[in-house]
């Protein structure tokens, strides 16, 4: 620069300019000089050496170096190198104006901070573009994304503290030493980012939810998809397409339902109640035992008893033990209720759609004023929820339609009029 001044001085003398203008006319040329200096360093850096260092890692094997590199990262840290310019020729422009100088290099000092930072938030968003094609996070993946925003809050809380020592004329690490005093203060007016932070770190570090996971949220009516999560808010696409944002403190302090497990698991649970009226639940007498066998509902085996009954009554009639009344054979004869349940069992484990590995029953519950309930208890091999209520709906129409066959009511309660 101190080659520049002289130019322009010699510049001068050769125009002939002398007298008051010369300092004046002098600044105005070194500060044009400067500024030019600047637009051709940005102008190099941006048609220059940004498709260079493209052509580079596009040459590459590694795709980590497309996604870190990429123009928005390179372009933004283009815009440093001109501030860097004008902040190295300050001091010879305006040595003769400190005041003046003084300014001119806080602002250009507050650019570079801000700028810096934002090439370094862009750099860390970048990350995102190193994530799998996935509609879901893994824990690795969740837990790096969590601490790119904790790395994001600490670059503008230290930003914002540089920018602000600038401003002051003092050094930054005398501000940090002075937070210590007014740390209560700070704490109690950014509480709520703080919890929600914590908040965060916990859902992370405790793998309790990631991106892409089914959860349910009864306390704010959120049913549906993680779209996304960050360190302070939680959003969720419910089924009918509305977006809830949640905040990470009210899922740590409440409770909420992940169905991550169903997902991962070899079926999703079907939990149903039919309520039998108990005037319809009988003995199975010959007219009725014709019809079912007739309709292959029932085989003769089925009205056999069973062999460890059989074998009880053998030991009890050695044992010279009195048995009369189970010599009468509708005492032992087995009721539509007992064979509808076998029959629905045996239907079930011949579904293709049912995963017979996983629990199936068809049991009775605890009676109640409404009638006797049978539990139909199995899981779908198809979790897509469109295609499981297709599934269900199917299976226990056919559930309804049975019992009549097996002359069973289902208990209805008629509204009042």
């Amino acid at each position: 620069m101190e080659e520049i001044r002289k130019f322009v001085d010699e510049m001068m003398v050769w125009a002939g300019v002398s007298g008051d203008s010369v300092p004046v006319l002098r600044h105005l040329l070194l500060t044009v000089t400067a500024i030019l200096l600047a637009i051709i360093s940005d102008f190099l850096c941006r048609k220059i050496l940004v498709p260079l260092i493209s052509k580079i890692t596009e040459k590459t094997e590694a795709s980590w170096d497309d996604v870190l590199f990429n123009k928005k990262v390179l372009n933004s840290a283009c815009h440093i190198v001109p501030a860097v310019v004008i902040w190295s020729l300050m001091p010879l422009i305006y040595l003769e104006y400190p005041i003046f100088k003084e300014i001119l290099e806080r602002a250009t000092g507050i650019y570079i901070v801000v700028m810096s930072v934002r090439t370094v938030l862009v750099f860390i968003g970048s990350f995102k573009g190193l994530e799998d094609a996935k509609d879901r996070r893994s824990s690795a993946q969740q837990y790096f994304h969590t601490f790119c925003g904790v790395l994001r809050v600490l670059m503008l809380f230290v930003a914002g503290v540089v920018v602000v020592a600038i401003l002051l004329g003092k050094s930054p690490l005398t501000l940090f030493a002075g937070l210590g005093a007014t740390s209560a203060v700070l704490m109690l007016v950014f509480k709520d980012t703080i919890t929600g932070l914590a908040s965060g770190v916990r859902l992370t570090s405790n793998d309790m939810l990631h991106k892409g996971d089914w959860i349910t949220v009864k306390s704010v009516d959120a049913n549906g998809i993680v779209e996304e999560m960050s360190l302070t808010t939680v959003k969720v696409r419910n089924f009918d397409n509305t977006i809830v944002t949640i905040s990470p403190t009210t899922l740590v302090n409440g409770s909420f339902q992940n169905w991550i497990g169903m997902q991962n698991s070899g079926g999703r649970r079907v939990k149903r109640l039919v309520y039998f009226d108990f005037r319809s639940i009988r003995l199975v007498d010959d007219l009725l035992k014709q019809k079912l066998i007739s309709k292959h509902f029932a085989t003769e085996d089925s009205f056999k008893l069973k062999e460890s009954l059989q074998k009880a009554l053998e030991k009890d009639r050695q044992e010279g033990k009195d048995i009369e009344d189970l010599k009468n054979p509708a005492a032992l004869a087995p009721t539509n209720l007992q064979l509808y349940r076998k029959f629905m069992e045996k239907y079930l484990r011949q579904r293709p759609e049912i995963n017979t590995e996983l629990t199936l029953m068809v049991r009775h519950l605890e009676a109640t004023q409404c009638g006797l309930p049978i539990e139909f208890y199995f899981f779908i091999k198809d979790k897509v929820w469109v295609n499981y209520e297709h599934i269900l709906a199917d299976i226990m129409e056919h559930a309804y339609a049975l019992a009549n066959e097996f002359e069973l009511k289902i208990y209805e309660q008629y509204p009042e009029q």
